[in-house]
């Protein structure tokens, strides 16, 4: 393999030889036990805490995250190349030859395109490549549900399946809204469910339309939340009280305070 830097090129190596080593006869009986499947958890762990320190802006965490996942494609690769499957070269020539193929805006003859028309250009090169039955097919049914929704309504807006403007939008969220109550004064849980699956979608569309990923928006929510009830917590603590020893109304007023004092 061949990189531009030598020096990466030269860690890339070493990388791979510590495991091929683990892997074979005399190494590692963890590292010689996995398979492709047994190491998905890992992977996805290894795929949050990534993001994590993005989110973070931890530039020391996230490098050192970015190499225990590139650890991982690279022991994905290794286990497909041990069963003959595919190598490594192969992803990479893979990926290399697509993304040429899908921005003919750049390597080929078509200039001076919009953002929109390259967006359509790629989702149209996809469902060709992959030979897709339906435009909505191809977004991982495990993605995390709000990426999810999000992926696919801006699938369905590249054929024109979206409004204009964000008026409609706000009064679909309403709509949604005032089903699930309707739902909820009706007492059945699986309708109740149904409608607030649709309240989620509706407010994922309206993040996309405000330009904010609703999964972003609510791990920042979350992560400001677990702040806020370890400091009521630690109040409670210092005043020789327990949260479970303390009234709602207690918690609640400490709880202000922190809020005020963001």
């Amino acid at each position: 393999m061949t990189l531009k830097n030598p020096k990466a090129a030269e860690k890339f190596d070493d990388l791979m030889e510590v495991l091929k080593k683990l892997r074979a006869p005399g190494g590692c009986d963890w590292d010689r036990a996995q398979t492709s499947e047994s190491l998905v958890p890992y992977l996805l762990e290894e795929t949050y805490e990534v993001i994590e320190a993005i989110e973070e802006k931890d530039t020391e965490t996230l490098k050192e995250e970015l190499g225990d996942l590139v650890l991982h494609i690279l022991f994905q690769a290794e286990l497909a190349q041990e069963k003959g499957d595919f190598s490594l070269a192969d992803a990479l020539a893979g990926v290399t030859e697509k993304l040429i193929r899908r921005h003919p805006h750049v390597f080929g003859d078509e200039k001076d395109t919009t953002l929109a028309d390259q967006n359509e250009s790629w989702e149209k090169a996809k469902q060709k490549e992959k030979k897709r039955k339906n435009f909505l097919d191809g977004v991982p049914k495990n993605l995390p549900a709000l990426t999810r929704a999000r992926r696919i309504q801006e699938k369905a807006s590249h054929v024109g399946f979206d409004w204009k403007e964000i008026a409609p939008v706000w009064d679909k969220v309403h709509e949604e809204i005032e089903e699930l109550k309707e739902a909820v004064a009706g007492g059945d849980q699986e309708s109740i469910k149904d409608e607030l699956g649709d309240v989620f979608f509706s407010l994922v569309n309206l993040g996309r339309f405000l330009d904010v990923s609703g999964e972003d928006a609510l791990r920042m929510t979350i992560a400001k939340f677990e702040n806020r009830f370890a400091k009521v917590e630690a109040e409670l603590k210092s005043r020789g009280s327990s949260m479970e020893n303390s009234t709602l109304d207690e918690m609640d007023e400490i709880w202000n305070d922190v809020k005020k004092g963001e």
